[in-house]
């Protein structure tokens, strides 16, 4: 009888000397594909996202990367969050028209205090009931993702600052673990959080400046 759980955690083929599982290879597929269309603001990378979320989450229990186990559970949840949000205003193509914005100062402020607290909450957490051995590291990605994906529901710009930070972390985190090409997916995701980062505040400058027109010649909107 076949075993999907078997297959899933088979090796599909070795990369600088570690095996690469078939589940790993998903989780690369549907993560890069996942980015690169919330780059493009496309609706679809939520459910998409949601496939890399439970593919990671085996990954993850299988390297001992406990609270980034956790994380895609979460994932899956403010996904299902943003997924609901973007489809709310869209165009025909499934391009979310939710406007993309800068956080407020409260939103900045709280999410610095939040991430830090949560961080160092997780560590200790995970230090004290598991066998982990980056409780630091792990528990920032942790902490900070969620930061980022609220932010991401909501289209707000600092978040791609965010996923560049977990980026840099995520990377010699998960090659320290084995997990090479999550680790060169990880180096795919930053360079997509840059041209993300690029093509939202291009967005947001054209926003404000027909915004600005708008005021000063109202019948622009409607010509």
């Amino acid at each position: 009888m076949f075993d999907l759980i078997d297959f899933l955690q088979a090796d599909a083929f070795s990369l600088l000397g570690e095996s690469v599982s078939v589940i790993e290879v998903i989780g690369f597929v549907t993560g890069a594909l996942c980015v690169w269309a919330v780059t493009r603001q496309m609706i679809w990378n939520w459910p998409v996202g949601i496939t890399n979320n439970a593919a990671f989450f085996m990954l993850f229990i299988g390297a001992g990367l406990y609270a980034d186990a956790v994380l895609q559970v979460i994932f899956a949840g403010v996904a299902a969050y943003g997924w609901f949000l973007w489809s709310r205003r869209a165009s025909a193509t499934g391009v979310a028209v939710l406007e993309v914005r800068r956080g407020t100062r409260r939103e900045r402020y709280w999410g610095i205090a939040a991430t830090a607290l949560f961080t160092a909450g997780a560590a200790i957490l995970l230090q004290g009931t598991t066998d982990s051995t980056v409780p630091l590291p792990d528990a920032f990605v942790l902490a900070a993702s969620l930061l980022a994906t609220w932010g991401q529901a909501r289209k707000i710009i600092e978040q791609w600052w965010v996923w560049i930070a977990v980026d840099v972390v995520s990377i010699p985190l998960y090659a320290s673990k084995g997990l090479w090409l999550t680790a060169i997916l990880y180096v795919g995701f930053l360079t997509l959080c840059v041209d993300g980062l690029r093509r939202w505040s291009n967005e947001l400058r054209d926003t404000r400046s027909r915004r600005q027109t708008a005021e000063h010649d109202p019948e622009v909107v409607t010509r």
